[in-house]
């Protein structure tokens, strides 16, 4: 175990500072088990590539994939990503290792005003989530959406230039970049069912990463509780044939020994809407996500599918 420590676990991370923020994070979680660190900073697709929204230049992976090449090529031992920027479908290869513990799940409504409010006429909302952005148009009808790529420092400096009135983010986001104080409203987890994933940081690993590595790291990173809810949504979400792309969510929570999961999809047009919550035991949360996302597009989640790529072909 003393060898598995003193030899330096190699981070690899895109250079945000936010993702950044959640490396350090890690970091600092690992030297406090003994582990000698190191960081590598990898310029993802994602990051690159700002004047296209995300559904245009394809989901999968675009957050991930040069992360991954790094675990592949054993140049870094781990990937620390935003869990909600994990694909669905992992390659052959890669596995998680952990899900940290997760932040407030929260929507955000984040704006310079602070009387700032939702319900105002004539007011411009940026926001990359085709999720966020269709459930403005459900709840919201008064709001004209518009697409806000970039970085979180970005985004701030392109509302402060009065490019939006508001922007929205995922309150973990936000908190860990202490901009607390620009936040005007909390969005309520009922109507704005967070992305699978959001506000829990992933590491990912290659499967060939030593055995009494992965074991050591996982002991110090991972968290028991997120972890069970976040393979129940991430299942949810492999089924629904989902990327960030396609406005789907899901939410699982433990309580009293069962994990409950609220998840579905709204149409682009938030014209049509449709969810439903399952509960299981903590040992079938696979089959529970599964079973949730079947139930949804049996209820004609499959039509808004079929309705949003026929849009975008």
């Amino acid at each position: 175990m003393s060898e598995t420590k003193n030899k330096p676990v190699r981070l690899g991370t895109r250079g945000s500072r936010l993702a950044l923020w959640q490396t350090h994070f890690v970091a600092e979680k690992l030297r406090g088990a003994g582990f000698a660190v190191e960081i590598e900073i990898i310029n993802t697709k994602g990051d690159m590539i700002l004047d296209r929204s995300l559904d245009k230049i394809g989901s999968k992976g675009v957050f991930t994939e040069e992360l991954e090449e790094g675990l592949r090529a054993n140049t870094i031992d781990i990937a620390v990503h935003s869990a909600k920027d994990l694909q669905s479908h992992l390659p052959e290869d890669l596995e998680i290792l952990a899900f940290m513990e997760r932040e407030q799940v929260n929507d955000v409504v984040v704006s310079f005003d602070s009387h700032f409010s939702l319900d105002n006429e004539q007011i411009i909302v940026g926001t990359s989530s085709t999720r966020r952005r269709a459930l403005l148009n459900r709840y919201y009808p008064n709001v004209i959406a518009a697409d806000c790529r970039g970085n979180l420092q970005t985004r701030l400096q392109k509302l402060k230039e009065g490019q939006y009135d508001a922007i929205l983010l995922a309150f973990a986001g936000v908190h860990r970049m202490q901009y607390n104080h620009l936040v005007t409203e909390f969005l309520p987890t009922d109507k704005f069912v967070p992305a699978a994933g959001q506000g829990s940081i992933a590491i990912e690993c290659a499967k060939s990463l030593p055995l009494d590595r992965k074991e050591a790291l996982k002991k110090c990173l991972d968290h028991e509780e997120t972890h069970l809810c976040l393979l129940a949504e991430r299942s949810f979400l492999r089924t629904m044939e989902g990327g960030c792309s396609i406005p789907s969510f899901a939410l699982a929570t433990l309580a009293d020994g069962e994990v409950s999961i609220t998840g579905g999809i709204v149409s682009l047009d938030g014209q049509q809407m449709i969810t439903d919550t399952l509960k299981s035991q903590p040992d079938d949360v696979i089959s529970l996500g599964d079973r949730l996302a079947n139930n949804i597009l049996q209820m004609g989640g499959d039509k808004i599918l079929e309705d949003i790529r026929m849009t975008r072909a």
